[in-house]
């Protein structure tokens, strides 16, 4: 079942996680945001010990598929340390947008609170969700083939790889 977070008691498992951007604004295609989600996604494998079953980066949202001791520990810190580097990015490259991510408070919000979270409890359902997530760039009609989109682990010559089911 979706709900709009990982509750605690099945925070140990497989997810597919969709992180929206707020507002689904298309600011994730330039000025080296994608690096940005790359690079974290890479330093999360290597340092926390996710493992990244299939992904995609789109022009405002993400698509995972994770596994990891600590997905809610996950979510938070990845969703935190991309949306403070984003900021920066944004600062630096498109500094008129920045009031767009502003809350009332004054305070920044760049990702939806939501993560959409759907827990992997069958074959088939993890094979639907990784044929949804590389499909993902056709069906917006950004590209014919799912190998032609470079961020996604449906493309080989993507830096970022997937770990082996």
């Amino acid at each position: 079942m979706q709900s709009i977070r990982i509750s605690k008691e099945s925070n140990e498992g497989m997810y597919y996680l969709t992180f929206t951007v707020k507002n689904w604004y298309y600011v994730l295609d330039r000025y080296g945001r994608w690096d940005i989600l790359a690079n974290s996604l890479e330093w999360f494998k290597k340092n926390k010990k996710i493992k990244l079953y299939a992904f995609v980066f789109m022009i405002n949202h993400l698509h995972l598929l994770i596994k990891s001791k600590d997905s809610i520990g996950f979510a938070r810190d990845f969703k935190r340390f991309t949306a403070k580097n984003i900021l920066k990015n944004i600062r630096q490259f498109e500094p008129a947008m920045l009031k767009i991510f502003q809350n009332k408070e004054g305070n920044f919000e760049f990702w939806s609170k939501t993560n959409m979270p759907e827990t992997i409890e069958t074959e088939r359902f993890f094979l639907q969700k990784i044929n949804y997530i590389h499909n993902n760039p056709v069906k917006r009609n950004y590209v014919l083939n799912i190998e032609e989109w470079y961020w996604t682990s449906a493309n080989k010559f993507c830096r970022l790889k997937a770990d082996d089911i």
